[in-house]
Order: structure tokens, then C-alpha cells, then sequence
């Protein structure tokens, strides 16, 4: 614990002899964010002259068409990254790039593949989603893998298209790394709910609110997302509904679950056709949700989730060797009365926190849920249960060897 202050010494003070009160790190969870300025900031319009190499701003929405461009042109290139930086970080914070994928043979046979892969996996009863119950969707977790596995040509055609290097350069510069899930939503398939990304966009309110503000814009900075179109999608169908700008409310993490928020979203989204092979980025922080599909078709998405390099530690650290190790001194330690905090400390340092990356066809979210357990929810759990160094290294060895690839 931090020292207090001896009764006779005064806290710091400013040069005019006030007190300085340093504002809290974090947001309160009891204290809504402010609902004027969200609204402010989503009530912006879109300036077309901001973006000279976009060919439209359709409902703030800048759209650019790849086929006029010769991605050989360095200078180019360069110039379409300054303009999808800037629309990422401060502008409506998403793009459609059309004709990202001019080959629909490609797209086809990949779909073909896709399809096999699901067929293989029907019957799989833990295969949720993050917010449709199993079955209602069709769904490839990790169909960048899966992919690569049953074909590796078209694999390796599909994402060796430069476009996508460029996209994703543009927010997350080099050494990126690329995951994708398949979703298809049959007809009658329902909306999302509002909601922002992975990281925070995954954690409870109340998880969320632990993070420092400073962590709560690091996160968007973090990851980009995309999707390409795997199949028409008219209007009908439900394409992903945007909240434009509303990625630059800062506290955008503590306000998206807030009844008067999602409200908000419903009145005033938007959403863009999109014709096979194209696509669309944005920040993970936009307010954003899949669409209800009331057509015929079914809407095919290769949702694209490309992570910063910058998401890593310096050193491998083998968990398990450490928990199993130190179980008996760790639970001497939680049977000393009054010793949470150093017990908390000290499963936090040793034991995961985080239960990403991991195998989502193993360990599943729970419909309605964003994330399964983390090694740190099984130690504590293990702790208050008094479990033996044989079970808890199982049950670690289980959350592990179930997380990969």
C-alpha cells in the first residue's frame, strides 16, 4: 500500500499555495460518459474535399475504387495510406475499398472451401458465437489456418494480394499479423448488438473500467479490422452498420453497453452495399454491428482481425513450470489472513490474465459472452477451492494445449 501522509504535512501544492487535485487515471463506472459530446462528435459531416483520392463519401462513408489505381506506384500507395491513416484515426474511422479482389473465380473456389470446411464441422456443439447462440450462423473460427491447411493455392493467392498489405500498413505499419473468421448469415439471421472490438470491446464493463484512459485510446491503436465480401451483400442483407466518428470518444469503451448509446446507434447508423470481393475497414473502435439479413441470400464475410506487432512481450515465460513450482508457497501465502492483496499481486505476475490468442473452436465464448476463462480465472478459482499442484498444473495444461492453433 502507498504511504499516507503524516498527520501535521500538507499535500503538495501549486505555487499560488492551492492544493492540486491530479484527475483520476481511470473512468468511473458509476458516472456515465457524456452522452452531449458523443453526440456531438457522431453529428459531424464528412468534408469530401478531405479525401481527394476517394471517389465518393456516401453517408460519410469514404469510398474508393482500387481498379483506377496502379498499386506499382509507390507514391500512390503512399498517398492512399496517408488518406486511410487519417480517416481511421480522425476521421469517420471507415473506408470501402471496392474491388479489393477483382478475381471472382478466386472468391468462389474459396468459398467452395470454406463451405467443406463447415461440413466438416457441423455437429460441433460448442461452436458459438460472440453474439448469436450455435447454429444460427454458419461460422469458421480461424479460417486464415483452416484455410491454409485445406488449399494452400488459393491460400496463398488470397492473401498475397497487395492491397491488403497496403490496409493494413496504413494503420499498424510492418510486421502485423493477420487472423480471420468466416461468417455467413443465412436469411432471417438477426442483428448484432453495438458494440466496439477486441482488446477492450471484449471485456466486461467493469473489466474495462480498470484500464486507464491512456489504455483505453491504446486499444484502438492496437488492431484493425476489416471484412471482404464473400458473397453480394445488398442493403437488404444486413452489411455491417457504422456509427461514423464515433471512434473519437474517448470513452467510447465505458459508453457502448449504455442503454441511451445503443439507442443512439440504432437511430442514426449507416450501411453500404458491397459487391463480391469488396471491402471495408475501420477502427475497432467505431460503433458498429452486423446487420439483420431480410434477403434470400446468404451474407459471406471473411472477417479480417490484423493485429499490432507491438502486442507481444520481450521474453517467453513458461506459466505452468512457474505455477506448478510455486502452488505450495502460493497457497501457504492465501492462507494467511489479510494477505489478498499480495495474493492477487502475485497470481496476477505469474498466471495469464488475458485468454487471447486462443482456440475459439475449443474454448468458445458463451453465446451472449465475449471471452472464455483466462489462466489467472482458473488459479484463483483453484485457490478458494484448495486444489492439489497435480490438479491446477492439469487444469492450466488444459486452458494451454486447448488455446492452440
Amino acid at each position: 500500500m502507498a504511504p499516507s501522509l503524516p498527520q501535521d504535512e500538507e499535500a503538495p501544492s501549486t505555487r499560488n499555495g492551492s492544493k492540486r487535485i491530479v484527475p483520476s487515471r481511470l473512468y468511473e463506472i458509476d458516472k456515465a460518459p457524456s452522452f452531449t459530446q458523443f453526440t456531438k462528435l457522431c453529428t459531424q459531416t464528412q468534408n469530401p474535399d478531405d479525401y481527394p483520392l476517394s471517389d465518393s463519401i456516401v453517408t460519410n462513408i469514404p469510398v474508393y475504387d482500387l481498379s483506377k489505381y496502379n498499386i506499382s506506384e509507390t507514391s500512390i500507395a503512399s498517398s492512399l495510406q496517408d488518406e486511410w491513416f487519417e480517416i481511421l484515426r480522425s476521421g469517420p474511422g471507415v473506408l470501402v475499398l471496392k474491388n479489393f479482389e477483382t478475381d471472382s473465380s478466386l472468391l468462389h473456389r474459396i468459398n467452395e472451401v470454406f463451405d467443406e470446411i463447415i461440413s466438416k464441422e457441423e455437429g460441433a456443439s460448442s461452436k458459438g458465437d460472440h453474439f448469436a447462440a450455435a447454429g444460427k450462423n454458419s461460422r469458421i473460427w480461424n479460417s486464415f489456418q483452416k484455410h491454409a491447411l485445406q488449399d494452400p493455392d488459393s491460400f496463398v493467392e488470397y492473401y498475397s494480394n497487395p492491397w491488403l498489405a497496403i490496409a493494413c500498413e496504413a494503420w499498424l505499419g510492418p510486421a502485423y499479423q493477420v487472423t480471420a473468421q468466416v461468417n455467413i448469415v443465412k436469411p432471417g439471421g438477426a442483428p448484432q448488438n453495438p458494440h466496439r472490438d477486441y482488446h477492450l470491446g471484449f471485456q466486461t464493463a467493469e473489466s474495462c473500467a480498470a484500464f486507464p484512459k491512456s489504455m483505453q485510446i491504446a486499444s484502438q491503436l492496437l488492431t484493425l479490422q476489416g471484412a471482404v465480401a464473400h458473397s453480394e451483400m445488398p442493403l437488404d442483407s444486413g452489411p455491417t452498420r457504422f456509427l461514423p466518428f464515433s471512434q473519437q470518444f474517448e470513452e467510447g469503451y465505458m459508453a457502448w453497453r449504455l442503454s441511451e448509446f445503443k439507442q443512439y446507434f440504432e437511430d442514426h447508423w449507416v450501411s453500404l452495399p458491397l459487391n463480391l470481393g469488396d471491402a471495408v475497414f475501420f477502427n475497432p473502435a467505431l460503433f458498429h454491428a452486423a446487420g439483420e439479413n431480410h434477403s434470400q441470400l446468404d451474407r459471406s464475410a471473411n472477417l479480417l482481425q490484423i493485429s499490432s506487432a507491438f502486442g507481444k512481450p520481450m521474453e517467453t515465460i513458461d506459466n505452468l513450470a512457474i505455477i506448478k513450482n510455486c502452488w505450495g508457497a502460493l497457497k501457504r501465502l492465501n492462507s494467511e489472513g489479510g494477505r489478498d492483496r499480495e495474493v492477487d499481486a502475485c497470481v496476477r505476475a505469474i498466471a495469464s490474465g488475458y485468454p487471447f490468442p486462443t482456440n475459439l473452436d475449443r474454448r468458445p465464448p458463451a453465446p451472449g459472452g465475449m471471452a472464455p476463462c483466462s489462466e489467472a480465472d482458473v488459479v484463483f478459482g483453484a485457490l478458494q477451492e484448495d486444489w492439489t499442484t497435480d490438479r491446477v498444473v492439469e487444469a492450466i495444461q488444459k486452458v494451454q494445449t486447448d488455446s492452440l492453433a
